[in-house]
């Protein structure tokens, strides 16, 4: 194998995993200790990876996009990941939808069912509940600070969180990998999400394939906690095998 072909293999691995040991490169290619830190060298000089000691990891992003641009993204995926996970839902269930353009497409066909407890904390969702009309459905805003993707954090939306209890929660996430578990570009929206998880008797993770190898610097929850992960036809085999051997379920919607 010739090094460029090497080192898109690595930095595949690294994609996928989240991040890899040296020790791990040398057995997988069979090559040389120095071969393999070279190779990461030269990733980390092209800002593919991030060289640490004794391997190497993705670079954790702290780029968070505006709402608006992420709601034109994977809009098609998102819309089968929603009307998969919606029916999840029956009615009279107490529901807990975390910020996200895929929960707020899931939201407009939560709107249509009856007696619903909805707690959120995004304006965006809360809106799409109020828009719909009913008089059946109780919806709780959290309070907090506004973030790039309209969620509200911080510790007034952490404390609100904890008093409360519901059946599910559907947690939106910037990342998944099996080393950083499911994560957000916001250190506070992850203390957020983190408070949601504690509060719901389930958890479902809708993920576009986009998600699969993003690693967000803060991480809210590992792979294992989640009960369900609904994702789409474009998630690779790999990262298919990796879902499905650590969360409760995984649904290609």
């Amino acid at each position: 194998m010739l090094a460029p072909q090497r080192q898109q293999a690595i930095l595949e691995l690294v994609r996928q995993n989240g991040g890899v040991r040296v020790i791990e490169l040398v057995r997988a290619f069979g090559v040389s200790d120095i071969t393999i830190r070279r190779d990461l060298e030269t990733l980390a000089e092209r800002g593919l990876l991030a060289k640490v000691h004794g391997g190497a990891t993705v670079i954790g992003s702290t780029d968070e996009p505006g709402f608006a641009v992420k709601s034109v993204r994977q809009e098609t995926e998102k819309k089968a990941i929603a009307r998969r996970a919606a029916a999840l839902v029956r009615p009279g269930t107490a529901v807990a939808l975390s910020a996200g353009t895929t929960t707020w497409t899931l939201a407009h066909h939560l709107a249509a069912v009856p007696a619903l407890t909805v707690v959120t904390n995004s304006v965006r969702i809360a809106e799409v509940f109020q828009r719909s009309g009913r008089t059946d459905q109780t919806v709780v805003l959290t309070g907090g600070v506004r973030t790039p993707s309209d969620a509200l954090v911080g510790p007034v939306a952490v404390a609100a969180i904890r008093q409360l209890n519901v059946d599910l929660l559907f947690l939106g996430v910037h990342g998944m990998t099996i080393r950083a578990g499911f994560t957000t570009p916001n250190m506070m929206e992850a203390e957020t999400d983190r408070a949601l998880v504690e509060a719901a008797g389930r958890l479902v993770v809708p993920a576009d394939h986009t998600k699969w190898g993003t690693v967000g610097i803060s991480t809210i929850a590992e792979l294992g906690e989640a009960h369900m992960v609904i994702s789409d036809a474009g998630l690779p085999q790999p990262a298919r095998d990796a879902l499905a051997d650590r969360v409760g379920e995984l649904v290609i919607a």
